[in-house]
């Protein structure tokens, strides 16, 4: 009988990333990206993100899927860079879920 690992979730991806903020740089890719500071993380993630548009337009399924999870990734190290935990971007998530997407955006572009 085997047993069935559960998920692997953005809560236990963000919390691998704050545990890996505190080894070396010489065994934690996670902290030398930190270690280079919030500019350097800022700038991985935009270059994430041109990978995912890119591969999300001209490329196969397992690419986008890959290139999403690097983006992720890179999300929560730069939310890490800035002191930002997961929770707190869920909160604000949740706060935009009482109105609708359309509702929400005139309501930001008018304040």
């Amino acid at each position: 009988m085997t047993v069935q690992k559960p998920p692997f979730t953005l809560s236990d991806l963000a919390a691998r990333v704050k545990e890996r903020a505190t080894a070396s740089a010489e065994t934690s890719y996670t902290r030398r990206l930190l270690d280079r500071g919030v500019p350097h993380c800022a700038k991985k993630f935009g270059e994430e993100a041109v990978e995912t548009v890119l591969a999300a337009v001209s490329e196969d399924r397992e690419r986008v899927i890959a290139e999403a999870s690097d983006r992720l990734y890179h999300l929560l190290v730069l939310l890490e860079a800035r002191g930002i935990a997961l929770a707190e971007v869920e909160q604000a998530l949740g706060a935009r879920s009482a109105q609708s997407g359309l509702e929400e955006k005139a309501a930001r572009q008018r304040g």
